[in-house]
């Protein structure tokens, strides 16, 4: 699909598919993995663009979310602080550049996640 048939009404709900997975930064259980499956959902017939990155946004939040309980059991060996730092910081760039690409268009496709839905 080419960038610029994609209408922008989809593209801004494919970049807000993306950074609805910020919810879960504001202590709302679970909102990262939520708010990206209500919006794949909602919007999996009438936008194929908007859906498909509300999709690849919920599996990288799934993946993330697992790797995160894998460094918080390392957490008893010290080695889980610093893999937890560093997935905080990969969380959030990757995710903004997710937006971006989305709101540009761009088909985007998250590095480290195992695709559990597809």
């Amino acid at each position: 699909m080419n960038s610029s048939s994609i209408p922008k009404e989809e593209r801004t709900w494919a970049m807000f598919a993306h950074l609805s997975s910020f919810l879960g930064w504001l202590g709302i259980p679970l909102a990262n993995l939520i708010a990206p499956l209500v919006m794949w959902q909602l919007k999996k017939e009438e936008m194929p663009f908007g859906s498909s990155q509300a999709k690849e946004c919920l599996n990288f939040q799934i993946s993330m979310t697992l790797y995160v309980i894998v460094s918080g059991i390392l957490c008893f060996v010290f080695i889980g602080f610093p893999l937890l730092f560093a997935l905080l910081i990969i969380d959030i760039i990757l995710t903004i550049r997710a937006a971006i690409k989305a709101n540009d268009g761009i088909e985007y496709r998250y590095p480290l996640t195992i695709r559990f839905i597809s």
